[in-house]
């Protein structure tokens, strides 16, 4: 597992791309009309953009709280220190958390069986050898300090317990939240509203037109925000 998850850790940024495009993959639904009723739609896009959001939120308050400085160097897994403050005091691996509630909860939004059946088990199973192949490199790194950590600290499941006190002894930096995920944000919000529009014409009253306008309105403001963001980041005017 572990040299599975090392081969996959050079691709990591874009198997989550790849694994957001699969998303209009044609599928059997999850909610249909004719076992939930007229309004079945309600079903996919409530508990779809409720797990999806918490998914960003749990990547946004790991970010704000107590960033990691942890990438690759040469295609193999890298870290300058062992960070255990914010969201890691409570889950090893919570940006992963957040990336598999996210795409979870799309795939629950765009009603896609396929996704939910079968491209999430393939996509946890990738995480879970990047995973360990990350933690063969913090082990061999940091040695007895990391182990310690893993034995107060869940790999996946979040500990809740004393998060009110991480919360109010931390400041969450806005700023480096914005900097590090507006690429993040605006891919996955753009998805978002695709799915909205084009799967659930009964939100536009299955006007086409309609629904053609609010797209260009919506991706519009949103390509507006983040051309802002990028031009504000590359002049140094927008930092940490």
């Amino acid at each position: 597992m572990v040299a599975i998850g090392n081969f996959f850790f050079k691709y990591r940024n874009w198997i989550f791309i790849l694994f957001y495009a699969a998303l209009f993959i044609p599928s059997w639904p999850l909610f249909s009309k004719k076992r939930f009723g007229e309004h079945y739609y309600i079903w996919p896009i409530a508990i779809g953009l409720f797990t999806t959001i918490l998914g960003q939120l749990i990547r946004g308050l790991t970010i704000g709280l107590a960033y990691i400085v942890r990438g690759g160097m040469e295609g193999k897994p890298y870290a300058e220190g062992l960070v255990t403050e914010g969201i890691f005091n409570h889950c090893r691996n919570p940006l992963y958390v957040g990336n598999i509630l996210m795409l979870l909860g799309v795939g629950i939004l765009a009603n896609s069986l396929v996704y939910v059946v079968i491209v999430i088990p393939i996509f946890i199973f990738i995480y879970q050898a990047i995973v360990l192949a990350e933690e063969s490199f913090l082990r061999g790194k940091f040695g007895p300090g990391y182990d310690e950590y893993c034995r107060k600290v869940n790999r996946w499941f979040p500990r809740l317990r004393g998060i009110g006190k991480t919360f109010s002894s931390m400041e969450f930096n806005w700023k480096r939240w914005i900097l590090k995920e507006h690429s993040t944000q605006f891919i996955w919000l753009a998805g978002i509203v695709l799915i909205l529009l084009f799967n659930y014409p009964e939100l536009t009253g299955n006007n086409e037109h309609s629904r053609n306008t609010l797209l260009i309105i919506i991706l519009s403001v949103l390509i507006l925000i983040y051309a802002i963001i990028r031009y504000l980041k590359k002049t140094g005017k927008f930092i940490e």
